[in-house]
């Protein structure tokens, strides 16, 4: 079997590193821009780096607002609800979210309901203590209670895996990213063309940046999501012992095949599905793993699958390779 324990400490270590290349980012925009637009290190111009602290603290401040308070903005952002105890079927979604917490000795989510009528689930938080669990009112329609325990148990692999934090702080940072690069392309415009002219090369090369910054962030942000979906598709089916079940609402899920209509780009890589609906989420290879921010659903389903057969067979749940 697979060392799940190992797979959390390498997912721990490429998380920081891509925490390290969006700030990277952040920074690399704020020296360009203080060079070319404020004249720093020229004759004359600014003698300390103000953009280039301006994007640090920025970046500072994002992250910080991603981890003290990562579930509000995206529970917020979806409009999701906390659940409704005197309705039967969320009640029975907080005794499966109960149940799959004892298991993963875990504390218990905040849970919430988002009405969108297309299936489709996520977590955040910046750790066990403060996550935070949401549902559409699709998937409480579509899938039995099996079938919703396999997503519950998915979702809460990831909070366990501290999966959660990450892509929280991604999807903030990602829109920090977008917008500064708006900023800086819109300052460029402003800049003095004096300076322009004395930093030619720095211009040019400023301007590439800020021209390939939007889609670098967002395959930085794609990168994130397809590893740890595996991985949270085999911890999750370790909590239920039962890994058809995920398989079972996975396939029901993909023949939606709805769009998400209240979850945004920001937050799509949170969910346990694709929520726009994107073909390329359907690919395999080097450019779907580039452009696409989930596994391939066929891909998963068949994994799952071959888990509960050897499941069945040896009474071990072995997850299988990539």
């Amino acid at each position: 079997m697979n060392d799940f324990y190992t797979r959390q400490a390498i997912n721990r270590r490429r998380s920081a590193l891509l925490l390290v290349a969006f700030v990277g980012i952040f920074l690399a925009l704020g020296v360009g821009l203080d060079v070319v637009w404020g004249g720093f290190l020229a004759p004359g111009g600014e003698p300390f780096p103000v953009l280039t602290l301006g994007s640090a603290a920025v970046a500072s401040m994002m992250s910080a607002s991603a981890y003290f308070g990562g579930t509000r903005l995206v529970m917020g952002s979806l409009h999701a609800r906390p659940l409704d105890p005197t309705n039967p079927e969320e009640r029975q979604l907080q005794n499966i979210v109960t149940e799959m917490a004892l298991a993963a000795g875990l504390p218990q989510p905040q849970v919430f309901v988002i009405p969108d009528l297309a299936p489709n689930a996520l977590a955040a938080g910046r750790d066990p203590q403060h996550a935070g669990l949401a549902v559409t009112q699709g998937l409480l329609n579509l899938c039995d209670r099996e079938e919703t325990q396999g997503v519950i148990a998915h979702e809460m692999a990831h909070i366990g895996n501290r999966d959660t934090l990450t892509m929280t702080l991604v999807g903030i940072l990602l829109g920090g990213v977008l917008m500064l690069a708006d900023w800086a392309r819109r300052g460029l415009y402003l800049g003095r063309d004096e300076r322009r002219s004395g930093n030619a090369v720095v211009f040019v090369l400023v301007l590439v940046l800020v021209a390939v910054t939007p889609l670098l962030s967002r395959l930085l942000a794609m990168a994130v999501s397809r590893q740890r979906e595996y991985l949270a598709d085999a911890t999750g089916a370790q909590f239920t012992r039962n890994p058809g079940a995920l398989a079972a609402a996975l396939e029901k899920i993909d023949r939606a095949d709805a769009p998400t209509r209240s979850i945004r780009h920001g937050t799509a890589h949170l969910c346990i599905t694709d929520p726009l609906g994107r073909l390329v989420t359907a690919k395999e290879g080097f450019l779907a793993d580039l452009l696409a921010t989930h596994p391939p659903m066929a891909r998963r389903i068949a994994r799952l699958k071959q888990m509960a057969y050897q499941y069945q067979k040896t009474g071990e749940l072995v997850e299988p390779a990539l």
